[in-house]
């Protein structure tokens, strides 16, 4: 109730005078702390009364044995001043707790060197005017040339107790609030802190001896000569490195191969062993030389801090990266363990397929050749369904930025790849279709050549000219395909050509010369024999069809060649004018 009245008048006044509001919540706050350490010190000195009280209470309770009625109204008062005790304790602790919750603490300080910190107020200083003033104190001792430990005493006043020096100056007080705030006796809490001043004291002023300072400075210079050394060792291996690498390097003729295919040439295989090379020489050398520079701040005490922030700069990422791994690790088990599962189910997979591709295993409707792209296709399914597996295992996959980069790059892939689906797609429907192989003689729309690659997007053609020509999938699919080739080797492809006569050569004649010449033909069968159609009767000649089977397929330029030689060769020898068309040729004899 009375800091609720402190509060409202504070505020009353701040409203009248435009106060800052921060200041009305400090000036509140600062008046309710001391308030609450007021009540505590009433509280303890009415402890004290009660403990007297008790005292007398209990001589009073030995004399008046064989008194019934006096007995019970000393234990009476007795068992009052235990309760009341009891109730007084806990509310300390509570006032302390709250107390704790707000205040801050001041540290006492030698040196860079913190002793204890100052909670408390004392009297009519704050706990930060206390902790200046014990350290002005404090670093008065420290300078003073004929310092004496011995001359460091307690000195017992009332309920306070002072660490006095040569019986005269008051280095400090302990105060009844603060054995309270640290639960100590006042007693005991002044004696830690004699203990303390005086090691802390001790040990400053040896640190900064000329024979200390000598010795740091020593082992500085030590510290320097090693570091040079562990780098000029560094050096040292990382050149016989180097030197290796070169003669290693050279006698590889064929540098780093993944199979058949050259990756890396020996030059440039060199070139990056030799970069990594000093590139890690780098890193342990800077590496080296900074984790010597904590060492090195450790020497003195004025830069000791450093050395923790130096270490924490390294460790700390350090620390993180490994707690990380560590609770990876679990999870990285389970990405194993899924990887080999379905690396076993693909070996099985592909065994089973090896074995239809070689006719060791036979599916009714299933055809040989189609045993590798569909073992292509189930390995791409499976090797999907395991990332979709493996993803929720994966570091950071519950992000909001690793599910928006998942996202943006499936719009990506979905975006930019819908022409390299639909030629996918027309492989595979080109694959089971077989409407031709690697090697057969097609005509796909006005391109003629061999086949001599199938791919999931592309078809290559070689024409007879020696011309690549790459054809996508999609095209291959939507346009008609003449295979030359499927049929030559088992039924013979049909070589054909018209020619046309005149009506006045039989047409008896004229199959007889026309099927010699076609006999006469390199690469055309004698069996099935050749044979003649007559395809047109016009206004003045006739159209012949000569017809011919062959197994070459890829050589049908040559043949045709051959056969248009042996045509004319027969022609002429039965003295028969080849007409064309529109005209024809009347020859002089002479």
């Amino acid at each position: 109730m009375m800091g609720f009245k402190l509060l409202l008048i504070c505020c009353l006044f701040a409203f009248a005078y435009q106060l800052p509001a921060q200041e009305i919540i400090d000036s509140v706050s600062k008046e309710s702390l001391a308030i609450d350490e007021g009540k505590l010190i009433k509280d303890h000195q009415q402890r004290q009364i009660d403990s007297l009280v008790k005292i007398q209470l209990e001589e009073q309770l030995k004399n008046a044995v064989g008194d019934k009625s006096k007995t019970r109204i000393l234990e009476e008062k007795l068992r009052k001043i235990a309760v009341s005790d009891s109730i007084r304790y806990l509310e300390q602790a509570s006032e302390i707790k709250k107390l704790k919750a707000h205040a801050q603490g001041y540290p006492v300080v030698l040196n860079q060197d913190t002793l204890f910190n100052i909670f408390t107020r004392t009297g009519s200083f704050s706990a930060k005017e206390r902790s200046i003033g014990i350290t002005k104190k404090i670093i008065s001792l420290y300078d003073d040339a004929f310092y004496s430990p011995d001359s460091l005493k307690i000195r017992s006043s009332t309920d306070n107790f002072d660490i006095i020096y040569r019986d005269q100056e008051i280095i400090m007080t302990i105060s009844n609030l603060d054995g309270l705030w640290f639960g100590k006796t006042n007693s005991k809490l002044a004696a830690e802190y004699l203990l303390k001043i005086k090691n802390t004291i001790q040990s400053e002023r040896e640190s900064h001896s000329l024979a200390s300072w000598a010795k740091k400075i020593g082992l500085v210079i030590l510290i320097l000569v090693l570091l040079i050394v562990v780098v000029a060792m560094i050096n040292w291996v990382f050149r016989k490195i180097r030197n290796y690498i070169i003669t290693k390097t050279q006698k590889i003729k064929a540098g780093l191969k993944l199979g058949a295919v050259k990756v890396v040439p020996p030059k440039d295989l060199e070139l990056i062993f030799l970069k990594f090379n000093s590139t890690i020489r780098l890193i342990v050398t800077i590496l080296i030389i900074y984790l010597s520079l904590p060492l090195l701040f450790s020497v003195f005490p004025e830069t000791e801090s450093w050395t923790n922030t130096l270490l924490n700069w390294v460790l700390r990422p350090l620390k993180i990266a490994l707690n990380g791994i560590a609770d990876y690790l679990p999870n990285l088990f389970t990405i194993l363990v899924i990887y080999f599962i379905f690396r076993f189910a693909l070996k099985a997979i592909k065994y089973f397929f090896n074995e239809v591709k070689r006719g060791n295993i036979l599916i009714n409707g299933f055809h040989a050749e189609w045993s590798v792209p569909t073992f292509n296709i189930l390995r791409f399914i499976l090797y999907a369904f395991m990332l979709v597996i493996i993803f929720p295992y994966l570091p950071g996959s519950g992000s909001a930025a690793f599910q928006g980069v998942s996202v943006f790059l499936g719009i990506l892939i979905s975006l930019g790849s819908s022409s390299a689906i639909t030629n996918i797609v027309a492989g595979l429907v080109i694959t089971y279709m077989r409407p031709f192989r690697v090697g057969d003689r097609v005509k796909i729309s006005e391109v003629t050549g061999d086949i001599i690659e199938k791919t999931m997007l592309v078809t290559r053609i070689r024409t007879i000219k020696n011309e690549d020509i790459t054809v996508p999938n999609s095209m291959v699919l939507s346009s008609s395909t003449v295979n030359y080739s499927s049929q030559a080797k088992t039924n013979g492809l049909i070589i054909h050509y018209e020619v046309t006569l005149g009506y006045d050569v039989p047409w008896q004649q004229a199959y007889n010369i026309l099927i010699k010449a076609a006999l006469k033909t390199d690469s055309i069968l004698s069996e099935p024999a050749p044979f003649v159609l007559q395809t047109k009767l016009n206004d003045f000649y006739v159209s012949y069809q000569i017809n011919a089977y062959t197994h070459e397929a890829s050589k049908q330029a040559l043949i045709y060649s051959n056969l248009l030689e042996h045509i004319q060769d027969e022609l002429s020898i039965a003295g028969i004018e080849l007409l064309s068309p529109n005209y024809f040729v009347v020859r002089k004899e002479e």
